[in-house]
This record gives structure tokens, C-alpha cells and sequence, in this order.
């Protein structure tokens, strides 16, 4: 039975895949002739049909390099199976994504296939000049580095770095999924990008787990399907919720849920629902049972072959989808007559004027942020839950303030700010300074690292869960210097110079991953600083007290003079976008700079103020507790440093007479 599921899990998957793309192809009209400029059936057909190879085999590379990562030990020859299997994976990633950029050209170009220099120039201009082709042709070069990174890295730690470098493959094709400048344009690169990287980790890593087979022993695939159990369980989590956003944006009305693209949609929900169901069985029954007897194990295979039909069935009616005309029109701002400047620039209409209630009534919800949240908040609580059923003790302070700021996190990504921040230069300042300022102060006393030592279970095996992650990159040498103190601060001042005064202020505001940036990059610099002063994780160097303060007062001043140089300036930092947005209602994009001056000067001091008076808090308390200490040792020693120190003076005085 294991060897027939080795050969028949992945046959089925690709089988279903590919029919499963042919019927909703000819059900959609996605590879219907087009009235003009027509590729030709082998295009039409044969496009979608690489995509699917593309989706599968980027899938197995990613979940290989997952599972190797968080679930397999390096000491066992899983291990270096599973590299195997993601480098011959990437090999195939490499080949399909070549094969789908030089189809799309010829979609895109109806030129025919020749070998003369006129055809050569054409293909060269496309993928060389045209964004789409660029796209294809990075994906193509990711896939062949990764590939030969596979074969070459064998380190766990280095394997992060290879891993990181396949999702970037991933990135090029979540930008393909909807027309820039189109409304909901950033909204729908996130959920694409959030639904392709998750949706390879729980199909990839369910292949890698089938091929496999023959390296685990009973106890060992107990061990890796539990591990992989919780990969798939946030995996369908962020899909379910990304497919939701994506279908939301594209069938508009429940009307358009009867139109071909909407019944392909419901197929497509009709599956992950089966594969949910597919999930608690695993976690519920088979799990368990596999890691006590042999009973069931039949059983258990066949479901994952069944599983894996279904993930063909997604993967290919996911393929038809992209060639499916959607019922909510993808129109680009500046293809419309009437469009106004504002939509231009951003692709979403003015606002309405800003006033304090519309600070919490206007929403622009981002799905990784309001997932990055939901998860924080979750597996925090678990984490505090097991210490209470353990009988340890966890501070309710700790966590309420980690909670308040993974809330306060959500609004500024997700509420009013977020909405304002593209059209006022004083909104982006504000939510500017409460992610490195604010959200960091109330994260830190959190002690998450902390927490995760003592909650997360240690592994046994050689394999690094999270909690081994997590204490290998707080104790590696990278960590050591960033979150040094003067570092730390450094980062925190001058980040703010480097940012508003370099083109980077113009690629985070203009771009939506170069905006994702930003938002990570004032958290993490935020965090590091506070948590060099006030921290309670473990940081390989902490100022002393008096020194601490002194910093502290240092960044303030940095701060106030970066503030006063805003409100004092008279010109436009980005006239070409806060300049021209149109706005016929508040301040002009002038006074609205200074006005934002006014606010990093100001406002940015106040969690700074609260900065200073834990540490002078902190301060007194290590004084009274150096005294206590003190105190105790006298007692057990009966003065004995104090007999001592007399005794030393005596013989000194004695020795001057």
C-alpha cells in the first residue's frame, strides 16, 4: 500500500488538475477563440495547463523546504530526501514558469513562431522591457536559483535564507493578479500573495509527507504529521480568508455568483470545505492512532490520496479562474474619462473630509495585518493557557498589554489612519509614530520570547520547532548587534532622516509592498529600542540605568529637532503625490506637512515620556532590590563583609600609627 500511494497520491493530483482545468476552461470560456488576434487552441489551451504544472511544482518546493525546515531532523535521511525532492521540484518550477512566460508572449503579441531575427528581437523586447514578461522572467530565474541552492545548502539555518528566496518566486505572480490602478488593486495583490504562498505550504507539504513515506518509521510520521497537522491548520485558516477577500473583489454581488465565474468560485469553496473536513479528521482520529498502532493505517492513506485529489481539483479550477472573465470589471483609473486625480495616483477615490469620527468609521481592511494579529493575539493566549494548566504562573499585565498592542496594531493598518494616510501627509505621520512608538511600548512588557521558552514543547529529535527558531535568532550574532542598545537607538533615529530625505519615501508611499516596508520596518526598529531599555526577553547587552536615560533623552531630542525641521520647511517632500491628489476639503499639502512636523514633535514624545518613567521605575526597583539582597546575605552571614571591611580599616589604621 505505501509504495501504490507514493506512485497513485501524487498521479491523482496532477490527473485531476489538468481535467479539472479543461472542464472549467471550456465551462468558463477561458480558452474560448478570441474575436480578434486570436493565439490560436495550442495557446489557449496549453497556457492554463502550464500554469497548473507552475502552481504544483512551486507548491512542492516551497512545502518541501517547509517541512524540512519546522517538522524533519537532519539526523535522519528525510531530511535530505525532502531537499532532494524541493530541488528536483524547483528544476520542474523552472521549466513550467519558462514554458507560461513564452505562451503568455505569445498570447499577448499573436506573433507567430519563427526563427528569424525579427522574432528573436520581439521575444527579447518582452521579456526585457514588458512588466509581465519581466514578471515571468524573474519567476523563471528564482526557480533555477533555488534549484541549485537545494542541492548546494544543507544547513538548517541556511536553509531559512533558500526558503525565503522561493517565496520571493511567488511575488511576481501575485502582482500579475489584478490591473494596477484598478480599485481594490492592493487589496487583491495581498490576498493573492497571502493565498499562493499558504496554499504551496499545505499542498507541498502534504506531497513531500507521501514521498516520504518509506523514510518514516511509525513513530516518525506521527511526529512530522502533527507538525505538518498545524502548518495545514494555519495554512487553510489564511487561504479560506484570502480566497474570501479575492472572490469578494472579482463577483462583487451574490447576483454574480451564477455566472460562470462565480459557480467556478463556489467549486472552488465546495473543495476547501472537503479539505477542512479532510483536516479535522487527520487531527481528531488518524494522528493519534497511527502513532499507537498499526489499525487504520490503510484507511489513512487512502484519505490522503483523496485529499490530494482534491487540491488537484482546487489547484486546476484555480488556473481556469485567472482565464475566466470576472464579473466585476477590472478597469484602471486612467482608462476612465472621469476619473480624478486621487484615483489616479492611488487607484481609490477621495475619501470624505477627514473629521475625528470618520478616524473610526472608515476602514480599509489589510488581510495581513488583521491576520498577523488574529494569529499574535491567538497563540499568545494558548501559550499563557498551557503555563496555566502546567501550574505556572504568567503576570495578567503581560498579557494585556501584548493583546492592547496587537489591537492598537490592527486599527493602524486596518482602521481610519490607514484610510488617510495615501492623502494626508499629517495621517501618515500619526500612524507613523504609533507604530514606532506607541505599539512597540506596549508590546515589549509582553515578553513574548519569554513565553515562548517556557510554553512551546523543546524537540528531541534534532528538528527546530518554533521555540527553537525563535532562541536561535534572538541568540545569533545578527540579533546581538542590532539589539545593542546605541544600535538600536541609531536605527531608530536615523531611520527617520534616511526615510522622509532618500527616494524611499516615495517607493513606500506609492508602492504597496514598498508601504508593507515601512510598516515592518518603524515596528521592528520601534521594538528593538524599547526593548532595550524597558525589556523583560533576554538581549545580550543592557545600558545601566543612568546611561539608559540618558539615550532615551538623546532620541527625544533627535526627534523634537526632526519635528521642528517639518514644521519649519516649506517645501513639499512629495509634491508629485501629496501635491496633487486634488483634496478640495482641509489644510493645503503644505500646512498639512507642518501640521505632520508638529505631530512627530509632539505626539511622538508621549509614548517617550512613558519610556522614561518605567525606566526610572525599573531603576528604583533594582536599587530597593539590591538592597534586599543585601540584607539577606548579612542575615545568613552575619555581617560577615561588614566585620570585614572594619577589620580591614583597623589593620590600616594600626599600620598608619
Amino acid at each position: 500500500m505505501p509504495r501504490l500511494v507514493r506512485v497513485l497520491g501524487p498521479s491523482v493530483l496532477l490527473l485531476v488538475a489538468l481535467l479539472s482545468t479543461l472542464v472549467a476552461l471550456n465551462f468558463g470560456g477561458g480558452a474560448a477563440a478570441q474575436l480578434l488576434a486570436d493565439p490560436g487552441p495550442v495557446v489557449r489551451w496549453g497556457l492554463p495547463i502550464f500554469k497548473v504544472l507552475v502552481n504544483v511544482s512551486a507548491a512542492a518546493t516551497i512545502g518541501a523546504l517547509m517541512l524540512a525546515l519546522f517538522a524533519l531532523s537532519p539526523k535522519e535521511r528525510e531530511f535530505g530526501f525532502a531537499l532532494d525532492f524541493a530541488a528536483a521540484s524547483a528544476a520542474v518550477f523552472a521549466v513550467a514558469s519558462a514554458l507560461t512566460g513564452f505562451f503568455t508572449f505569445l498570447q499577448v503579441t499573436n506573433v507567430p513562431v519563427s526563427l528569424d531575427d525579427r522574432f528573436s528581437a520581439t521575444v527579447g523586447q518582452f521579456f526585457g522591457q514588458i512588466e509581465l514578461g519581466q514578471a515571468w522572467l524573474a519567476t523563471t530565474l528564482i526557480a533555477a536559483l533555488v534549484t541549485v541552492l537545494c542541492f548546494a545548502v544543507r544547513n538548517q539555518t541556511a536553509l531559512v535564507f533558500v526558503f525565503g528566496i522561493s517565496l520571493l518566486s511567488l511575488l511576481p505572480m501575485a502582482q500579475q493578479g489584478h490591473s494596477a490602478g484598478a480599485s481594490g488593486h492592493n487589496a487583491a495583490i495581498t490576498a493573492l500573495g497571502l493565498h499562493l504562498v499558504f496554499a504551496a505550504i499545505w499542498l507541498g507539504g502534504l506531497l513531500t509527507i507521501v514521498l516520504l513515506r518509506n523514510h518514516l518509521g511509525k513513530d516518525r510520521l506521527g511526529d512530522v504529521l502533527g507538525r505538518y497537522s498545524a502548518l495545514a491548520l494555519v495554512s487553510f485558516v489564511v487561504v479560506a480568508a484570502s480566497g474570501y477577500v479575492s472572490a469578494e473583489l472579482r463577483v462583487g454581488t451574490w447576483e454574480n455568483l451564477f455566472t460562470p465565474y462565480g459557480i467556478l468560485v463556489i467549486v472552488k469553496v465546495a473543495a476547501l470545505i472537503a479539505l477542512g473536513c479532510f483536516g479535522i479528521l487527520y487531527r481528531r482520529y488518524f494522528i493519534g492512532r497511527l502513532k499507537a498502532a498499526d489499525s487504520g493505517r490503510r484507511w489513512f492513506w487512502g484519505l490522503v490520496v483523496a485529499e490530494l485529489g482534491f487540491m488537484g481539483l482546487a489547484s486546476g479550477v484555480a488556473a481556469a479562474l485567472a482565464r475566466t472573465a470576472t464579473p466585476v470589471a477590472q478597469v484602471v483609473a486612467t482608462q476612465v474619462p472621469t476619473s480624478t486625480p486621487a484615483q489616479i495616483l492611488t487607484g481609490e477615490p477621495l475619501p470624505p473630509e477627514l473629521t475625528f469620527a470618520r478616524y473610526f468609521t472608515e476602514w480599509n481592511v489589510d488581510l495581513a495585518w488583521l491576520l498577523f494579529c488574529a494569529f499574535g493575539i491567538f497563540f499568545y493566549l494558548a501559550g499563557v493557557w498551557r503555563l496555566h494548566r502546567r501550574g505556572d504562573k504568567w503576570p495578567v499585565y503581560r498579557s494585556v498589554l501584548w493583546v492592547s498592542g496587537l489591537v492598537v496594531l490592527f486599527y493602524l493598518t486596518n482602521g481610519g489612519l490607514n484610510v488617510y494616510q495615501d492623502y494626508l501627509f499629517s495621517a501618515h505621520m500619526l500612524m507613523h509614530m504609533m507604530l514606532t512608538m506607541l505599539v512597540p511600548v506596549l508590546l515589549v512588557p509582553g515578553a513574548p520570547v519569554t513565553l515562548a521558552a517556557r510554553a512551546i514543547r523543546k524537540r528531541q529529535d534534532g528538528s527546530r520547532g518554533a521555540r527553537e527558531w525563535i532562541l536561535i535568532a534572538v541568540h545569533s550574532k545578527f540579533a546581538g548587534i542590532v539589539a545593542n542598545p546605541l544600535v538600536a537607538a541609531g536605527l531608530f533615529a536615523g531611520s527617520l532622516w534616511v526615510f522622509y530625505y532618500t527616494p524611499i519615501f516615495s517607493w513606500a508611499t506609492t508602492d504597496h509592498i514598498g508601504h508593507q516596508w515601512m510598516i515592518v520596518h518603524f515596528l521592528i526598529t520601534g521594538y528593538l529600542f524599547v526593548q532595550s531599555l524597558v525589556g523583560i526577553d533576554p538581549v545580550p547587552f543592557r545600558l545601566p540605568y543612568p546611561f539608559r536615560l540618558l539615550l532615551l533623552i538623546g532620541t527625544m531630542v533627535f526627534h523634537a529637532f526632526f519635528g521642528v525641521a517639518l514644521m519649519m520647511g516649506t517645501s513639499l517632500l512629495l509634491a508629485d503625490w501629496y501635491g496633487a491628489m486634488g483634496r478640495t476639503w482641509g489644510l493645503s499639502a503644505i500646512a498639512d506637512q507642518q501640521m505632520g512636523g508638529g505631530v512627530a514633535w509632539g505626539v511622538g514624545e508621549l509614548p517617550t515620556i512613558i519610556v522614561a518613567v518605567v525606566v526610572a521605575v525599573q531603576w528604583s526597583r533594582s536599587d530597593v532590590k539590591e538592597s534586599k539582597r543585601l540584607d539577606r546575605n548579612a542575615d545568613r552571614t552575619n555581617d560577615a563583609e561588614l566585620v570585614a571591611y572594619n577589620e580591614k580599616l583597623a589593620k590600616i589604621a594600626a599600620r598608619d600609627r
